[in-house]
């Protein structure tokens, strides 16, 4: 076994999209040190060495060509009042579209559903995903929602307030501070600039790296149980 095989068993990560591009948060198993990264692109996040184990990332990957992913109907379900969190992934064929205009015109003639500026923002994020992660890459790339992190650092419990306010962020960072230790969290936010990620960024990606763990401990619960593939062969699943 390689040097770098070796190193990479003990490493895991989890990334959410930011402002600067893809924080990523780095996880080494052996020692419990806690490693922010700032990427650019998707290419760099997924080149990172030494190389993750596991890589759990907020981003829809296996998309249907029309309807709605069983994944992400289980994932509301489950949420409860945090469902609305759960945005519809985009279907296949709007990602071809190079405006939102475009996109909305294709969602709506498949499946009567609109593409919005928030979504439409991540249509650049999700078509450099699904260029470069085939089913090969499933074995280590791996679909999260931070909600559903947190719900299973919450007991299973869904959290009652959004992240955006007081209370939800007070409960996200209490629950992320007995996952990774007090000091974890203060040393990422000191380390990237809050232009590049905000605090909700940061906690996301944080609790989707202790899903990448939970996942290498063989201890994560996946959505659903037996997956549906897309048109490429992707298995439409979220882990948590």
């Amino acid at each position: 076994m390689s040097a770098r095989r070796r190193d990479s068993l003990g490493q895991v990560a989890g990334a959410d999209g930011c402002p600067g591009g893809w924080i990523c948060i780095v996880l080494d198993r052996i020692t419990s040190t806690v490693t922010p990264l700032l990427c650019r692109s998707s290419e760099e996040l997924l080149t990172i060495h030494p190389e993750p184990s596991v890589l759990a990332i907020d981003m829809p990957i296996g998309l249907p060509d029309s309807g709605d992913r069983d994944c992400d109907r289980i994932a509301r379900m489950l949420l409860g009042p945090r469902r609305s969190s759960v945005f519809p992934a985009p279907i296949r064929p709007s990602l071809a579209a190079v405006t939102q205009q475009g996109a909305d015109a294709i969602s709506r003639a498949i499946v009567g559903r609109g593409v919005g500026a928030q979504a439409w923002g991540l249509y650049r994020r999700v078509l450099s995903l699904d260029r470069l992660i085939g089913p090969d890459e499933q074995t280590r790339c791996v679909e999260v929602h931070p909600e559903l992190s947190f719900l299973a650092l919450n007991g299973d419990q869904p959290l009652p307030h959004s992240k955006h306010s007081p209370e939800g962020v007070a409960a996200r960072r209490a629950l992320i501070d007995n996952a990774f230790g007090p000091e974890a969290y203060p040393s990422v936010r000191k380390a990237i600039a809050p232009r590049e990620a905000t605090d909700d960024d940061l906690l996301d990606a944080m609790a989707a790296c202790w899903t990448a763990y939970r996942i290498a401990e063989g201890t994560a619960h996946r959505i659903p149980a037996n997956p549906p593939t897309d048109a490429r062969g992707l298995r439409m699943e979220m882990w948590f």
